[in-house]
């Protein structure tokens, strides 16, 4: 057997460059790049490993650990999994500030690699700088804390065993039903040890998609349950564009007559024109869809983990005799809520039970209200997102966020792909926001991670420059983390910002008032022990990042900023001040957030009242 001594870190990013993928038709490299921020724990080891593989694999200079590892998981959604990057980092805080972002990636189903230095193997000098000691556990570090939101952690303490720990990695990175982040922690003296690897070790290894059919039996249980639906539904989820199977099931939903839902990580899956495509369904979602998911019989769901803001709490679906068939190539998912299971890709499995059904088709009766439903809805959410309406704010006022979602709307291009993640916004736009292609709309909902937005952002248009790619968010957000601004800059990958600056955190603002609590600690006129009113100048912060920023007063000068961004050479950053209170009334359901059962403020326990009359319409499932 031929051998070849390297380090350990050598090692691995030689086996990091002996990855590919088929990508549309061609092999190209699985890892896009690595994110390195470096310090004591891997600037010796890997940071000497990346730069001697700088022709082969492209090291990219991050901000913020926790920034990075948004950027690798935005860049692995919007390649459909069938790519990935890697995240490095030193020790300590730096590995600790990762973890954020793992647990976006594993809640979503996404793969990246992380490669965080640890303590010394040989616990020579230890304790070392940044070292967590456990009075009671010699072995743990602080990467442990990966261990709950990795779908496969190993720690590396003899260079001999990145060979197995590898190749576990990997095969969780392209699983179709594993999939999530791969944490490596690399113990620093044995990133520069030396070992003889087999030379297989770095052969090339393309890794395509696997697309597991469906078991006979299920199959057949799950058509005769849709054959007998008189009112089915179907949710499309995550699961929907990761297969790419976004045709599949609106050619499905338009053949049969069935009404579609959106989730969070669905929407753009399917055309927003599609007659069928009731648009977002549950908590945040549309009237025409939640309509129809309350009275459904059947309930086929595509890719979608039934999440709460799917579901409404459990609440949404109010037919008593209604059945789920769980189309999903994880069976986790798939038999969620006492679900029918119909375990396979999504594409595969599609077509298997669609083959099934023959010439079945849902009731003319149902057909026929969806399509009255979608209609009404789409006159309610013009009238949202009209220039000039009733809903637009009066002369002096400040617009909701419905409203600047119609000007960026209005300003945009049928490519344009919109980014957002956490607060009030992710709701208007599951409402508003209508995808013209596939990926034109990209929400990281499935964590709900505030910080998520311009990280992510930047590896979407490092999937995909040629689409314009324009981000959302509020300021609360935008505080927490707006250092990857400056990386878009420094690699020349432009993108377009909204700041929605509502003066504080305004989408949880609401929701305590809500649940029958005062206004607190959210808006900042509502914060205590505050000396001064913080006057805080974005565009002057963002232009200090090396963007080109602007402060707008108005939709109409919103929507020129909009398309005049697409034509500056960096990353621009355009301001609005917002109302933080108004909110699309129309459509949504009920979220289960729970309410004091004692307070002596004479709201809450109205709000606790309503609280125990809507737990009466949750269905109880496991």
């Amino acid at each position: 057997m031929n051998t070849i001594r390297l380090t350990m870190a050598q090692a691995l990013v030689r086996a990091m460059c002996a990855q590919k993928t088929e990508l549309d038709g061609q092999i190209v490299p699985f890892f896009g790049g690595v994110w390195a921020i470096f310090g004591h724990g891997n600037v010796a080891g890997m940071g000497e490993a990346l730069h001697a593989q700088r022709d082969d694999i492209t090291t990219f200079r991050a901000h913020n650990e926790q920034g990075m590892v948004h950027a690798a998981t935005a860049y692995a959604k919007a390649q459909r999994r069938r790519r990935a990057m890697a995240c490095t980092t030193s020790i300590g805080p730096g590995a600790l500030n990762m973890v954020t972002g793992a647990a976006v990636a594993h809640v979503n189903r996404l793969p990246v690699l992380l490669l965080p230095g640890d303590v010394f193997a040989n616990r020579v000098p230890d304790p070392v700088l940044q070292q967590v000691e456990d009075f009671g556990d010699g072995t743990i570090t602080a990467n442990d804390a990966f261990r709950p939101v990795s779908r496969y952690f190993d720690r590396i303490t003899r260079p001999e065993q990145l060979i197995p720990a590898f190749a576990r990695a990997m095969a969780v990175l392209t699983d179709p039903a594993e999939c999530g982040p791969a944490t490596l922690a690399l113990c620093q003296d044995v990133q520069a040890e030396a070992f003889d690897y087999p030379e297989h070790v770095f052969a090339e290894r393309i890794h395509r998609p696997r697309r597991p059919a469906p078991d006979e039996r299920d199959l057949h249980d799950a058509a005769g349950i849709i054959r007998a639906a008189r009112r089915p539904f179907v949710v499309v989820g995550g699961g929907v564009p990761y297969s790419g199977a976004g045709e599949q099931v609106a050619a499905f939903c338009a053949a049969r007559g069935i009404p579609a839902g959106e989730t969070q990580a669905g929407k753009s899956a399917l055309p927003a024109t599609l007659a069928m495509n009731m648009g977002g369904v549950g908590v945040s979602g549309t009237s025409a869809a939640n309509t129809m998911a309350a009275q459904a019989d059947v309930v086929i769901a595509i890719g979608t983990r039934l999440q709460d803001f799917t579901t409404g709490s459990w609440g949404l679906f109010q037919n008593p005799d209604m059945r789920i068939v769980g189309l999903n190539v994880q069976a986790f998912d798939a038999m969620k809520h006492e679900a029918q299971p119909l375990l396979a890709d999504a594409r595969v499995g599609l077509a298997a039970l669609d083959a099934h059904l023959g010439d079945w088709r849902a009731e003319g009766d149902w057909t026929g209200m969806a399509e009255r439903a979608r209609a009404e809805w789409l006159e309610i959410s013009a009238r949202c997102l009209a220039a000039s309406s009733a809903s637009a704010p009066p002369s002096g006022a400040l617009p909701s966020d419905a409203q600047v979602i119609g000007a960026v709307r209005r300003a945009g291009t049928p490519t344009d792909v919109v980014v957002c993640a956490a607060g009030g916004l992710p709701a208007e736009l599951q409402k508003h926001w209508r995808a013209d292609r596939p990926g034109g709309y990209h929400m990281e909902y499935g964590f709900s991670c505030m910080g998520y937005e311009l990280a992510g952002a930047l590896g979407v248009k490092m999937a995909d420059p040629s689409r314009e790619v324009i981000v959302m968010v509020g300021d609360g957000s935008y505080l927490m983390l707006n250092s990857e601004i400056a990386t878009s800059v420094m690699l020349g990958f432009r993108l377009t910002i909204v700041v929605l600056d509502n003066h504080g955190y305004g989408c949880i603002n609401r929701l305590q008032q809500a649940c029958g609590g005062a206004p607190f600690n959210n808006l900042w006129k509502n914060s205590m022990h505050m000396h001064e009113f913080p006057a805080i100048d974005f565009a002057a912060h963002a232009r200090s990042l090396g963007a080109d920023a602007v402060k707008v007063s108005g939709l109409a000068a919103l929507e020129d900023a909009v398309r005049q961004a697409r034509d500056a050479a960096r990353t621009t950053v355009i301001v609005i001040d917002t109302d933080p209170m108004p909110t699309t009334r129309d459509g949504g359901a009920w979220w289960d957030v729970a309410v004091p059962e004692i307070s002596a403020r004479p709201g809450v326990n109205q709000a606790r009242a309503e609280y125990e009359c809507k737990r009466n319409s949750q269905r109880i499932g496991n």
